[in-house]
Order: structure tokens, then C-alpha cells, then sequence
């Protein structure tokens, strides 16, 4: 807290005896400062036994987070041993630093700022108040980006493959509750459900696990052939029928859980049905279409991938943003897995890999593969401005490295 002290006056003494006011006036004098210029209440302060700087330490708040405490909820520090730690509140993550200052910061339960003071008295008078704790730094906190990349690592280190067969015990090792997820990722745990959500991740015995790519592919399959089978619209899948014709392949609660993550529920006249997401399905069979293969003729691919969805769903390249890339200048065109979620999280880290991948890049094919980097009120071109240097290329701006990349 700081305050003006040619406004309010502060008596720092290491002396246990009390100040009176003739003593303060005294001081005053020596300070040449003039009585009638300050406040009327004059705190005097001492030291209490046994404080040290080491006692207690300040954290910068600012607004949102201020009202934050002051309703009563909480503030949790997060990150591995390994990790730098970061603050969370219940649905925002806040990178911690420590910030210096050559001011002492004192800690002073009760004292009051000249604008909480209302001095009824006509002449000065004396407060006397006890330092608990003093020290030189803060902690400061800025708002930043979730750190969840770890979150599907761990999730992946036993992933879920099905149900047992055969009479076989399944694997009971590296499996995490919210709990121990909470514990290790750098992220709150809004935060943390949400991607949780958006990698396909689901509860199995209390237990969050991400399905193995071949058995949610599976499980897709299982619904889209059935939905052509019955030759029902795409955005009236009845979950009743559905559950009872694939429950002898897949448990029930398996297909519940894919029609969740590729559909919409809703009800209609008291049965629920599912409104399969065109861009979800064609984004999951494109995924498996080029999860084994290096480069597909984008031609062929094309072709293959409308033949695999739905009828009635259309395919479209702008589905695949994040996880293909084409390159149109190869002949014929290409088109290659590369998913946002397997390049590296740092910023630097990030761009360094895309230009070993591919030393220059149109705006359109690199901003799929940096748009989760952008923090609050930062756009694409910022970065690109930023991390990258642009040129024309045949009447077309590209960006390049703008320091040497190693290949």
C-alpha cells in the first residue's frame, strides 16, 4: 500500500516504548515538515517480535480478481515440480512472477488511508500501530494462456482401447481422476473440462480417459453405417434405436458417449434423438482417411472422403483446418496429416517447427496452426508480425523465419 506521506505521517521506531505527541512534533521539526500540512492522525509504527521478510508474501490483484475474493471464492497455485507456477481461479489461468520494488512493503493489520480516516478531532493525535511483516517483492499475475497439452499426454499414456476381451484384465496404470488432473495441469478446472470436451475424453469408473484413435474411429463407423443402413436423415438419429441395434457390438454407454461428441441432443415428443454435426463426422473420417499415410493425392482423397460420410453430408477442405495441410504446388496437389495439437505449445518453439515443416507459408494455410496462440485482444497478424518476416511470392505474400532455421 502506498501512501503520501507528506499527507499522512508515519513513525517508524524500533523502540518498544510508545511515542508521544511531543515526540512526534520533535521529529517533525527535525524532518522540517510542517504540522498543519499533514493529517491529524499520525501513525506510529514499531516492529512486533520475531518478524522477518520471510513471514508473508504480497500478490498483485487486479479488479476481476479482487471481487473474485471478495465473494468468497478461492485462488489455487498449480503446476509440477518442473513447472512454472501459475495462479487459477475457477475458469481463468494467471502466469506468477516475482516483481521487485525499492519501496519496503509493510504489512499493517488495521491501519487505515487518509480516506478512511475521519478525524472528528480539532488537534493531532497519535495511533499506534505493529508491523506483523515486511518485504520487497510481490507476486504478479497476468492472465494466460491454459497450459493443456500435458492434459492429453497423460491422458494417452494409457488410453481407453474398449472393453476387455476374453476374460483379460485391463490395464489399471496411469489412470487420473479431476482430482489428479488438477493437481498437475497448469489450467483451471473450467479450463480443464473444456478441452477434456473438445479432445473426446469421457468418465469410465471415476476415471477421465481419452479413447484410442482406432476405437472411437470404430465406434464412428458403427453409427454412420447404421444411419445409412436405416437410411435416416443425419440430423434425426433416435438414441433408443440406435443403443439397441449396436449394444451387442459396443457397450451402450460407448455409443452414447460418440454420438455425444460428434451430435447434438435434443427431444422430440418425449424421444431423444441426435443431430449429427456435418463438419464434426467429415473432420473424424478425414482424420482416419490420412491418420496412415504420409501424402494422398489430394484428388483421390477428395473422392475417397465423400464416399466415406453420410449421405447427404458434404465435404469441404475449410473442415480440415488445424489438421491437414495441403500443398498446391506439388503435382499433382498433396494433402498430409499435421493436427495443431501435435505441434509445440511455446510460441517461439511453435513457429521455429512450422518453418522447418515448411520455410514459407501463405497467411491462409498458417493461421489454422497459430490461432491458439493469440492471447487476449491479439490477432493472427500480430504474430505473424511479430515471429515471422513477409514477402510477395508471385503477386501472393508469404511468410518466412525471421532468424535461420535448423533442419
Amino acid at each position: 500500500m502506498c501512501l503520501n506521506y507528506l499527507k499522512y505521517f508515519l513513525l517508524l521506531t524500533t523502540e518498544p516504548s510508545k511515542k508521544t505527541l511531543e515526540e512526534v512534533r520533535a521529529t517533525l521539526q527535525i524532518a522540517k515538515l510542517k504540522e498543519e500540512d499533514l493529517q491529524k492522525t499520525i501513525h506510529c509504527l514499531s516492529f512486533g517480535p520475531n518478524v522477518s521478510s520471510a513471514d508473508y508474501c504480497l500478490m498483485e490483484l487486479d479488479d476481476t480478481l479482487c471481487k473474485h475474493i471478495e465473494a468468497g471464492q478461492s485462488l489455487v497455485i498449480r503446476g509440477d515440480k518442473d513447472e512454472h507456477a501459475v495462479v487459477c481461479s475457477d475458469d481463468k489461468t494467471y502466469s506468477l512472477k516475482i516483481a521487485d520494488t525499492s519501496n519496503m512493503l509493510l504489512f499493517l493489520p488495521g491501519c487505515r488511508t487518509p480516506d478512511q480516516l475521519t478525524d472528528t478531532e480539532d488537534s493531532s493525535h497519535v495511533v499506534h500501530a505493529q508491523i506483523w511483516g515486511f518485504c520487497n517483492s510481490y507476486w504478479e499475475l497476468r492472465k494466460q494462456r491454459p497450459r493443456l497439452k500435458k492434459l492429453k499426454r497423460l491422458l494417452m499414456e494409457n488410453p481407453y482401447e474398449g472393453p476387455a476381451l476374453g476374460g483379460q484384465q485391463e490395464n489399471t496404470e496411469n489412470r487420473y481422476t479431476m482430482q489428479d488432473l488438477l493437481e498437475r495441469i497448469q489450467a483451471s478446472e473450467e479450463e480443464i473440462r473444456t478441452h477434456l470436451e473438445t479432445i473426446h475424453a469421457c468418465q469410465i469408473d471415476g476415471y477421465w480417459r481419452v479413447l484410442d484413435f482406432d476405437y472411437e474411429m470404430k465406434l464412428l463407423g458403427h453409427v454412420t453405417q447404421l444411419v445409412d443402413s436405416e437410411s435416416w436423415a443425419f440430423n434425426r438419429v433416435p438414441l433408443q434405436t440406435s443403443l439397441d441395434e449396436l449394444a451387442p457390438l459396443e457397450p451402450r454407454e460407448m455409443i452414447e458417449h460418440c454420438l455425444n461428441c460428434y451430435g447434438k441432443r435434443y427431444t422430440e415428443n418425449d424421444e431423444v434423438f441426435y443431430a449429427l454435426n456435418e463438419d464434426k463426422v467429415c473432420w473424424g473420417l478425414a482424420l482416419m482417411l490420412l491418420h496412415n499415410a504420409v501424402k494422398f493425392n489430394l484428388k483421390e482423397f477428395q473422392e475417397v472422403w465423400q464416399q466415406s460420410v453420410p449421405e447427404g453430408m458434404s465435404t469441404r477442405l475449410d473442415q480440415l483446418k488445424g489438421i491437414a495441410l495441403l500443398d498446391r504446388t506439388s503435382r499433382p496437389e498433396t494433402i498430409c496429416l499435421l493436427r495443431v495439437e501435435d505441434l509445440p505449445e511455446d510460441t517461439v518453439e511453435r513457429f521455429n517447427h512450422l518453418f522447418t515443416l515448411r520455410e514459407k507459408w501463405t497467411e491462409e494455410d498458417i493461421t489454422p496452426y497459430i490461432q491458439d496462440l493469440c492471447g487476449e485482444k491479439q490477432t493472427t497478424g500480430a504474430l505473424l508480425t511479430k515471429y515471422a518476416r513477409s514477402s510477395m511470392q508471385n503477386g501472393i505474400k508469404v511468410f518466412n523465419s525471421r532468424r535461420p532455421v535448423a533442419t
